[in-house]
C-alpha cells in the first residue's frame, strides 16, 4: 500500500486525484474504489492509503483506505 493526500475529490462527479507521498505522478481516484461503509467521499488535504494500478488511462488508486 502508498500513502498520499488527497489533491481534489468532487463529490458530485465522484472522483478526483490523490498526490502519492514518494513525490511520484498524480493518481486518479473514483468513488467506488473508496473502502467503507455509507456516502464514499474524500476531502482536500486529507490523508489516504491506496494501491495503485495502471488504467485505460494512466495509475488510478484502488482499494483507498482514508486514515
Amino acid at each position: 500500500m502508498q500513502s498520499g493526500t488527497v489533491k481534489w475529490f468532487n463529490d458530485a462527479k465522484g472522483f478526483g486525484f490523490i498526490t502519492p507521498s514518494d513525490g511520484s505522478a498524480d493518481v486518479f481516484v473514483h468513488f467506488s474504489t473508496v473502502q467503507g461503509d455509507g456516502f464514499k467521499t474524500l476531502a482536500e488535504g486529507q490523508q489516504v492509503e491506496f494501491e495503485a494500478t495502471k488504467g485505460p488511462k494512466g495509475m488510478q488508486a484502488t482499494k483507498v483506505v482514508p486514515r
